[in-house]
């Protein structure tokens, strides 16, 4: 598969801007419309000592011990893991990449690295060998010091207590910010991260010889601050089409009394943003669901600006995740396979065994045993007759939606009776039981919409009944 660029949309929440106290991460995986992902849990001591990168050939020494962690890898290897997100057995979640842009000045200075660490490794060679997010920060940062980067990317931490977001900017240069506790932040395929406060190591990690490469070579344009954005990205037409309306468009869903003066083309949008009310896992959700919906911009619409912009949600999203923390029961890796929009976030606790069966298989072409199919199947029969099927899938989504919080709040008041095996094999038991309730009602939902569609074939003829 190779290169993902140009793709994804990210958002994180720190867990006093969040309704119930969660720390919040979560991204759309985009690249191709037809590629299916798998669900699996990697076990403890699972990992080889020795890990070359199928992708950039970049061979890494991995430490001895690796934690158990819950992952979404391609269906085929052939060129690379590409294993995107997780949390491990130490409350550690990571997100690994939201593709961004380097400007040519810093990229003359530091040149992306052919053989260096992209996004088809991150997950595989930082996830289990981390116990906190801010050692999950230093083991990417120190492996892109050594080794390098062929990408610019951005990657989400989170554990128990903060979440962080990680960039890089060049080849070997990297700098990332904490996410306020009262704060969210959402990041559409640019560099996101503004000043930089070196004195501040609470909430800013970062390359130690970045400040001197910066002012070696002249490359910011205003020495009285260090904004890494604008020493490091890129600021063009191109951003204005595609990753800024998306920034934008999460300002007025979640803070719509202090953007009032932001439009989908504005440049200089702030990372950092305070909610204007709790924001809850459906608000993430609806986030990363979002076609701008109710705007002149939803694609779904026929005015002359429905596709002026790239919307978050669209047909070559191979999975959606949240990574829900700080939670009184057990984490969660929630995951909607295929388009966001037209599917389901399905819960995964953390400290489960096993997935389903289904959530392991799916290949090219595609397979109806497969969770990846069965949610893309209804998808595509939806999108062939949309004003009449939408409603059909929105009642679904609805009634798993709110079979989801009964189910967690049950596992939550039981869970406190349960200690090691007995509660590994009740979490996996919850989540399997919902993740295929979920499967049948996609099953069944595309049956009823292929039931519908028989009488929408163009060989139909009305028969006058005088005849």
């Amino acid at each position: 598969m190779g290169n993902k660029l140009t793709a994804c949309t990210s958002i994180l929440i720190g867990k006093d801007a969040s309704i119930d106290g969660t720390i919040m991460i979560g991204r759309n995986e985009d690249a191709k419309a037809a590629w299916p992902k798998h669900m699996v849990v990697h076990q403890r001591g699972e990992m080889p000592n020795h890990f070359i990168s199928k992708d950039t050939r970049l061979e890494i020494d991995l430490p001895e011990e690796s934690a158990r962690y819950t992952a979404t890898p391609e269906w085929t290897d052939k060129d690379g893991l590409f294993e995107e997100d997780g949390i491990n057995e130490y409350d550690v979640a990571m997100s690994a990449t939201e593709s961004a842009y380097s400007n040519p000045l810093v990229l003359g200075y530091d040149p992306l690295v052919e053989n260096g660490l992209n996004e088809e490794a991150m997950i595989t060679v930082v996830l289990p060998y981390v116990k906190t997010a801010r050692e999950g920060v230093q083991r990417l940062g120190n492996l892109i010091a050594k080794y390098g980067t062929g990408e610019t990317n951005g990657v989400l931490f989170a554990d128990n207590d903060e979440a962080w977001y990680f960039e890089t900017g060049a080849g070997h240069y990297w700098v990332a910010q904490r996410i306020p506790d009262d704060s969210y932040a959402v990041v559409a395929n640019q560099l996101a991260i503004q000043e930089i406060d070196f004195n501040d190591t609470n909430n800013f990690m970062f390359h130690p010889g970045i400040q001197e490469f910066v002012e070696k070579h002249d490359l910011n344009p205003d020495p009285a601050t260090f904004n890494f954005r604008k020493i490091f990205g890129t600021a063009d037409r191109s951003d204005a089409i595609y990753s800024e309306p998306r920034v934008w468009v999460g300002h007025q869903m979640f803070s719509p009394r202090q953007a009032t003066e932001e439009t989908p083309e504005s440049t200089e949008l702030p990372f950092i943003m305070k909610p204007d009310h709790k924001l809850s896992i459906f608000d993430a959700q609806n986030y990363l669901s979002n076609h701008y919906e109710g705007t002149e911009f939803n694609p779904l619409g026929h005015g002359e600006h429905a596709h002026k912009y790239r919307p978050i949600s669209l047909a070559k999203t191979q999975e959606s995740h949240i990574l829900q923390m700080n939670r009184p029961g057990a984490n969660i890796h929630w995951l909607a396979m295929g388009v966001a929009a037209e599917s389901t976030y399905v819960p995964f606790f953390n400290g489960i065994t096993d997935t389903p069966a289904p959530y392991k298989r799916g290949k090219l072409p595609a397979q109806l045993n497969s969770a990846y199919w069965i949610f893309k199947h209804a998808s595509v029969l939806v999108d062939s007759h949309l004003h009449d099927f939408l409603p059909l899938l929105r009642d679904v989504q609805k009634e798993r939606n709110a079979a989801a919080i009964k189910m967690i709040a049950e596992t939550d008041r039981r869970l406190p009776s349960l200690k090691g095996e007995a509660r590994a094999t009740f979490l996996t038991r919850q989540s399997d039981d919902y993740a295929t309730d979920t499967l049948n009602a996609y099953k069944k939902l595309s049956l009823e919409l292929i039931t519908k569609m028989t009488d929408y074939c163009e060989l139909n003829f009305n028969t006058d009944e005088n005849l």
